[in-house]
């Protein structure tokens, strides 16, 4: 493709990443599959993480009165072990194979949620056996592809906690998955100048999308939200599977 087309989808990939963090934490996933439209996803994961890094350091800032500290306490030593993990297996297990489990587990969750008649919708506590579990999966799949959105969003839409809480939850958590990423990704993949010069172009872009994405949660009624949610959870899950399978 063209320069221009490259230009309009890492701006476009930029935006959606600013925007996952100021409280929209689904739409973020589509960033990489967008840039993997013009160049390897693994290139494209490399490009994307100093911008992940940056806008969440807005993200915290702007919801750093707003978490549930509990959830933290489980899913901070989980998730960075999940990087750990990702990182030790990076080259014995394949994209597709990730993207196939989380993509299936994503879209069988969500059904069960739409289609599920006669059981209790009550809001579940934080629970430190799945809280474990999901936070590992998390890491992992956030370091092997930036896609640690729908095993988190697994173990915290049953809890129902307010918009506000739940996106600086996410907000928080995977700021510090992303700090601990930094030293595997460079191991790994070193950064270039030319990396970090096409990153820099982008900041600005994710900022103000930062700040969009505050503007929209803020905005958003709290039953719309989760539908919003849950919706981009299956979208993003398809698309995972369609990937995974390469339809």
């Amino acid at each position: 493709m063209p320069i221009d087309s490259y230009l309009i989808l890492a701006s476009l990939g930029a935006l959606l990443i600013g925007m996952s963090k100021g409280g929209l934490p689904m739409v973020g996933m589509m960033s990489v599959p967008l840039l993997s439209l013009v160049m390897s996803p693994v290139k494209a994961a490399v490009l994307l993480l100093p911008l992940f890094v940056i806008s969440d350091v807005v993200g915290v800032w702007l919801y750093r009165r707003q978490y549930s500290a509990p959830n933290l306490k489980i899913l901070i030593p989980t998730g960075v072990m999940g990087v750990f993990i990702g990182w030790l297996t990076a080259s014995m297990i394949s994209d597709q194979t990730i993207k196939f489990i989380i993509g299936l587990v994503g879209v069988g969750f969500c059904l069960q949620i739409w289609f599920r008649r006669g059981q209790s919708l009550e809001p579940q506590p934080a629970n430190k056996v799945k809280g474990y579990f999901w936070g590992i999966v998390a890491g992992f799949t956030s370091f092997i592809s930036h896609a640690g959105g729908p095993p988190f969003q697994i173990y915290m839409l049953p809890q129902k906690l307010p918009k506000a809480e739940f996106a600086g939850t996410a907000t928080i958590l995977f700021a510090i998955i992303n700090l601990s990423k930094i030293l595997p990704y460079q191991n790994l993949s070193p950064y270039s100048q030319e990396d970090l010069m096409k990153a820099a172009v982008l900041v600005p872009i994710a900022l103000l999308g930062t700040y969009l994405g505050a503007y929209l949660t803020r905005r958003i009624n709290d039953v719309w939200f989760y539908k919003l949610v849950q919706t981009g959870l299956f979208l993003v899950s398809c698309k995972l599977i369609w990937d995974a399978v390469g339809i």
